[in-house]
């Protein structure tokens, strides 16, 4: 029995674009503890230290904020970093709240915050080796 050519072209068509990742700022997923995993985008540099562009807490039985995949791209031998989080609203001072400081490595997650709402909008932040440092790693919340 011979198929009809448009199905064969939809069947190529459906399984050539699964193939093709997502944008990485926009990808996601849920893992089996239900955090989504994304790639931010840089926002800004100051004083030694690179952040994100502002990230929301998605909708998900997550109450965690992690990373991980952590590398350089310029080093590949680099693979640790210390991040911190600031969290909106700003304080009456007109600061972001920030967590205590913390060194992760490799492709493992390390937890920067617990107990964290959905809709907490917040900053990632991590220190640099080098000026013009951008290292590629993945948040999860």
């Amino acid at each position: 029995m011979r198929r009809p050519t448009y199905l064969l072209a939809i069947l190529a068509m459906a399984f050539s674009t699964a193939l093709i990742p997502a944008a990485v700022s926009a990808s996601s997923h849920h893992g089996p503890d239900r955090c989504v995993s994304v790639q931010p985008e840089v926002g800004f540099y100051e004083g030694g230290r690179v952040g994100t562009a502002v990230l929301t807490v998605p909708d998900s039985r997550c109450r965690t904020i992690s990373v991980s995949h952590i590398k350089d791209p310029a080093n590949p031998s680099d693979r640790c970093q210390t991040f911190l989080l600031g969290f909106y609203p700003l304080g009456e001072d007109g600061s972001l709240t920030y967590t205590e400081p913390v060194t992760a490595c490799g492709g493992h997650r390390t937890v920067l915050a617990r107990n964290v709402p959905d809709g907490t909008e917040y900053i990632a932040l991590y220190d640099i080796d080098y000026l013009e440092q951008r290292i590629r790693f993945r948040i999860h919340h």
